[in-house]
């Protein structure tokens, strides 16, 4: 049997998905000791040391179009990733991971931007569904929403814009220097703000410590390489289903590490949301909206 690089490409990014699943629970344990823009100033600056190294080591130039095409994507990771983070601080780890699963649903109605077409049917079913799954999952039983979740879902929408940017722009430039780009963008955008915006003064708890151990390297460097690569071979929709199952590896680990527990209501909110997710991505339309993306690229 041939493995094709198509499957290999799907695998690997089956792996980022539970990596970044479990990134979720770890961040969440280490934001009692530490504050968001500080820990992503932390995580993505080892990163970004981790990528400066390996640029030298295979004496890698960055250019002007990859300098900007790079600042732009990055800047909408460091969006996604600021709220996401921030986010966990006012809700739960499996909260956080199915809302910014959330992406998913975003991802073909902003690819109409690409195609100068309406969204069809589906997507506006898999869409309201997802609405109804997000309203179960994030509102209390006094009607009112929990700001984190609010927080979050401003971020899965930045994560729609920047994979989609990435499905755009990822076959024009090699793999490393564009993922460096980004970690450089996300880094220093976070600092900035850790500095302006928090105490950036930290001690180093063994919360923490795990977190960075996880999330710097084989959550950034190696997961954002992967998924940089996994594109050139792969479909953005393709991309976005297999990471669909980051929120059920988030929840998972959260239930396992966490003892968490999903009531009955958040149980109906993350069913609804899946299936909003899956009526989206797996119809003929969007299958077609993401080959036209793609297609825009070669033009």
């Amino acid at each position: 049997m041939v493995i094709t690089r198509q499957v290999k490409a799907d695998f690997l990014l089956l792996v980022v998905a539970a990596i970044w699943g479990l990134t979720f629970v770890v961040v969440k344990n280490a934001l009692d000791d530490i504050q968001p823009f500080t820990f992503n100033a932390y995580r993505f600056l080892i990163a970004g040391i981790f990528m400066i190294i390996i640029c030298i080591f295979y004496k890698i130039k960055f250019d002007g179009p990859l300098l900007k095409i790079g600042t732009i994507i990055g800047f909408f990771l460091f969006l996604g990733y600021s709220s996401q983070t921030i986010g966990l601080q006012y809700t739960t780890a499996s909260n956080s991971g199915f809302i910014t699963g959330l992406a998913v649903v975003f991802v073909p109605l902003f690819a109409t931007i690409f195609t100068k077409k309406l969204p069809g049917m589906y997507s506006i079913a898999g869409a309201i569904l997802a609405a109804a799954g997000l309203f179960f999952l994030s509102v209390d039983s006094t009607l009112t929403y929990n700001i984190g979740d609010i927080i979050t879902l401003f971020g899965a929408i930045c994560f729609a814009v920047y994979i989609l940017l990435l499905g755009k722009y990822s076959p024009q430039f090699d793999t490393i220097p564009l993922v460096a780009m980004q970690i450089f963008v996300v880094a220093f955008l976070s600092l900035i703000c850790s500095l302006t915006l928090e105490t950036p003064s930290v001690t180093m708890t063994s919360a923490i410590i795990i977190a960075l151990l996880v999330c710097a390297i084989p959550a950034t460097c190696l997961a954002f390489m992967i998924q940089t690569w996994a594109q050139k071979f792969t479909t953005p929709t393709r991309t976005i289903i297999i990471i669909t199952t980051e929120p059920v590896f988030a929840a998972l680990f959260a239930y396992m590490l966490l003892e968490e527990i999903f009531t009955t209501r958040h149980l109906l909110g993350a069913v609804l949301m899946l299936m909003g997710i899956l009526l989206v991505e797996f119809k003929g339309e969007t299958q077609e909206v993401n080959h036209k993306v793609q297609g825009g690229v070669d033009t």
